[in-house]
């Protein structure tokens, strides 16, 4: 057996955490494991389970009982299943695929509640009430017919929340699932974890709970984030085996309340902040954008920089480093959708997928289009589901293929507007009901006349948005599907790179990190914190994500004060005007 000394650092914290998780599951007492970056968060949660497996695993299957583990991505689901071997004792699923397995076979309680969740009683009298239809969540769309109720993720959520509140249901649960493990905690929908924490912490009954995770990565608006309560047992897990001792003592300045222990004591590496306060033209003013650099004069500073860091041994390739927009101030010119960026009021429409439109050809159009260019037939009507009937005749599939070539086509030379209504004619693949019904009061719209129309900021941003050229779509696609080597904060959480820039600027009207950089060093005000909490976050994951070199490029001006928080947390011999 191997002996503590011959554990680096970071091992010995892991082993540590372990220990602790092992005997909160031998004494049946709930926990939380507060994982920071690189620590290693998925080996404690599959070490967890195993552990579970080789003393309880016999005891579950023939109770017929499972550990369920709810994860945030099919991706992670799967991984868990694989290295548990796939036992029968294990469940590992996404929320929404989890709630949906418990609460399907309850059809008349679905039927009955629908009218109480957001957005169906107009959808319910539209459609002349309910009667004797199935409910079914397929494709996360709402709809309802004469034979089949379809329900939205969310709604999937709302009737768990609703089921978990009665007591023959929490019952039912923890008979089938006396252990429940939650993956990526702080993502986890608020209103879910709240109702855990009544029907199962409140009591002190029913299912253990495991939540593994990190408050501090939560960077998607609708988590939990942090999660406290007296019966459960809190552990830190100490270790970093991610990154060099120079990276990880800045995140321990950053972060002194988990500190971390890294795996090679002697690793090298390097990092330095770049600032532009030196800068005398005049910056941006007004609204999110003030104090930052003009796109053209923030291209230039990236471009230089990216030389220099040449010289010192970075390599730019997609598979050794990682450029990180932290603002929208570059991003759009260098990914090639800048008109697009200039349609929507709000970024988080197009980068967030927020707007129908964008979410639709994003997600669907756009991987539909690959999947036919490519052949792959079957990945092809996968994607488009049931919103697709299955082709019967010779006939059909030509009209298939002279549709889809002329979509091709039209994707490199059309608009969006000239797709969009292309697929209105041809229904190939075809459009969100969402998406017909705001095309048509598009065009109500357009036909009053301009001092008659009420003001809508939803649909004059679609006229714009249908006049910009698809294939900026399609640069936006790229991009957020991490085929260049830019990124947001949406497309990082998780991952690691040798090298890391981080460019900082404006432009994201929830990010402001001068402010932000004050407030660590001063004091955050008391209606503040979530403001605080969500740029300090954002910033932790991604210095987190390097292994080997970490950049900062500040293109927004810093006040003395964050340039002296900056010294703390990096070293002033890293601090360089650029």
């Amino acid at each position: 057996m191997t002996t503590d000394n011959a554990l680096n650092p970071a091992e010995q914290a892991s082993e540590a955490a372990l220990a602790k998780i092992r005997k909160c599951l031998t004494e049946r007492k709930s926990f939380l494991l507060e994982a920071g970056a690189g620590a290693g968060k998925t080996y404690s949660l599959i070490e967890a389970l195993k552990y579970l497996i080789d003393n309880r695993g016999n005891e579950l299957v023939n109770k017929h009982q499972q550990i369920a583990c709810i994860t945030y991505t099919n991706v992670a689901a799967d991984e868990i299943t694989s290295r548990t071997d796939s036992h029968p004792a294990i469940h590992s699923s996404t929320i929404h695929v989890f709630c949906w397995s418990l609460i399907r076979d309850f059809q008349p309680f679905l039927r009955e509640k629908l009218q109480e969740i957001d957005k169906w009683p107009e959808k319910i009298e539209e459609a002349g009430g309910i009667e004797r239809q199935k409910v079914i969540y397929d494709l996360g769309y709402r709809k309802i017919d004469d034979r089949e109720i379809t329900l939205h993720h969310d709604d999937v959520l709302s009737f768990m929340v609703m089921l978990l509140n009665e007591p023959k249901f929490q019952s039912l649960f923890s008979k089938r699932y006396p252990i429940l493990f939650i993956d990526e905690y702080q993502d986890t929908e608020a209103v879910f974890a709240e109702t855990l924490k009544t029907c199962f912490l409140d009591t002190n009954t029913g299912s253990l709970i495991g939540f593994f995770g990190d408050h501090w990565q939560k960077i998607y608006g609708s988590g939990c984030g942090k999660i406290e309560h007296q019966h459960l047992v809190v552990i830190g897990k100490g270790a970093n085996f991610r990154s060099v001792p120079v990276i990880v003592n800045s995140l321990n300045q950053i972060r002194p309340q988990l500190p971390q222990q890294v795996r090679d004591p002697s690793a090298q590496g390097k990092i330095s902040v770049y600032h532009t306060n030196n800068w005398s033209g005049t910056r941006l003013t007004g609204g999110h954008w003030g104090g930052d650099l003009p796109p053209e004069d923030a291209h230039e500073y990236l471009e230089n920089l990216k030389i220099r860091l040449q010289s010192e041994g970075w390599e730019f390739s997609p598979d050794k480093t990682k450029i990180l927009m932290l603002t929208h101030n570059v991003l759009a010119a260098e990914q090639g959708y800048r008109n697009l960026s200039g349609v929507f009021t709000y970024n988080e429409s197009f980068i967030k997928k927020e707007d129908r439109h964008i979410a639709f050809m994003v997600d669907t159009l756009e991987p539909v289009c690959l999947a036919y260019e490519n052949r792959h037939y079957g990945e092809m009507f996968s994607l488009l589901g049931r919103r697709t009937p299955l082709m019967t005749s010779h006939q059909e599939k030509e009209a298939w293929t002279k549709d889809m070539d002329i979509l091709l086509t039209l994707r490199e030379a059309g608009t969006i507007g000239e797709i969009i209504d292309y697929l209105r004619r041809t229904k190939r693949p075809r459009l969100p009901e969402g998406l017909e019904n705001k095309e048509r009061r598009l065009q109500e719209w357009l036909e009053q006349a301009e001092d008659k129309r009420e003001e809508s900021r939803s649909l004059l941003e679609l006229n714009k948005l249908r006049a910009i050229a698809y294939s900026e779509v399609i640069a936006l696609s790229n991009f957020l599907n991490n085929s260049t080597p830019f990124s947001t904060k949406h497309g990082v959480k998780g991952a690691e790179f040798e090298n890391v820039l981080i460019v900082c600027g404006r432009g994201w009207n929830q990010y402001n990190f001068n402010q932000f950089l004050v407030w660590a060093g001063g004091g955050v005000p008391a209606d503040k914190e979530a403001a605080f909490e969500r740029n300090r976050n954002l910033f932790y994951v991604a210095c987190s994500r390097p292994k080997k070199r970490l950049c900062l490029l500040f293109t927004q001006e810093l006040s003395s004060n964050a340039l002296n928080i900056l010294e703390n947390w990096f070293g002033s011999e890293s601090i360089v005007a650029a």
